[in-house]
């Protein structure tokens, strides 16, 4: 399929992980793609692998996410997706009680701050050209509790779910559509390197979601490049659900 032809995806976090299925998705889907990130040497890679450009950027930084779109609009002239999808989860945000509050605002900084940047700066341009697809990589964890709390990532999420409803509602008739994407347990290096040191964690999660394993990239890529198109286009302000039944269920099957 080529849904996105000829269009211009930015994407933050794109060195690696989902970023970088979504980046390769986006380009068979024929959309120039600009990567983002703070990796050069896995974003140049990235961006070549797929024919797009590079943009280094720290996305808490209001200069930066500025001078990145600034870039993307500059090299193609226009800006139609932006999957706004860095973030971090970090060992020393866990629960409440034991999570200091420097930990808590670099998290807050990383996943919730940096999507109100981008939003910021991207929505201009695409009221410029009447329309848009903004995608916010939000979590299941948003519309789901854990005991196994990483309480400055839950909150960040949910803050992404909030603001991309209400954006999505702000903006619906200017033909601008932002959709929150909530992927559940994905097999990503960052999942597999914090289940790799503790298997038991893996275990007690895995065992909550109905396929039985986690989701793959490039599955949540296919839904990311479904939002990003007009196949999507009666759909914004959602919460849009790539988690193997996880929030649908309350007992999961035996085997």
């Amino acid at each position: 399929m080529k849904r996105l032809e000829g269009r211009v995806a930015v994407i933050t976090g794109a060195a690696s992980g989902l970023g970088k299925a979504t980046a390769a998705r986006f380009a068979e889907e024929g959309a120039h793609v600009v990567v983002v990130d703070m990796n050069p040497e896995a974003g140049e890679a990235v961006a070549a692998s797929v024919g797009g450009i590079f943009v280094y950027a720290d996305v808490t930084n209001a200069d930066d996410v500025a001078r990145m779109y600034k870039t993307a609009f500059d090299t193609y002239g226009r800006i139609d997706i932006a999957f706004n999808n860095a973030g971090i989860s970090p060992p020393d945000d866990d629960s409440i009680l034991t999570t200091g509050i420097d930990a808590w605002r670099r998290v807050q900084e990383v996943n919730l701050t940096s999507v109100y940047l981008c939003c910021k700066e991207v929505i201009p341009y695409m009221q410029k050209a009447g329309k848009g697809s903004i995608i916010n990589t939000a979590s299941f964890v948003a519309t789901l509790g854990a005991a196994t709390s990483q309480i400055s990532y839950t909150a960040s999420k949910g803050g992404v779910l909030a603001m991309s409803r209400e954006l999505g509602v702000q903006f619906a008739r200017e033909g601008i559509r932002v959709n929150a994407l909530s992927p559940g347990p994905v097999n990503t290096p960052l999942l597999v390197e914090l289940f790799a040191k503790d298997p038991e964690r893996a275990a007690r999660r895995l065992v909550h979601i109905p396929m039985g394993r986690f989701g793959e990239a490039s599955e949540i890529a296919a839904a990311v490049a479904f939002l990003a198109s007009d196949d999507s286009s009666f759909i914004t302000a959602m919460n849009f659900l790539v988690d193997g039944g996880i929030t649908g269920a309350y007992v999961t099957p035996l085997s």
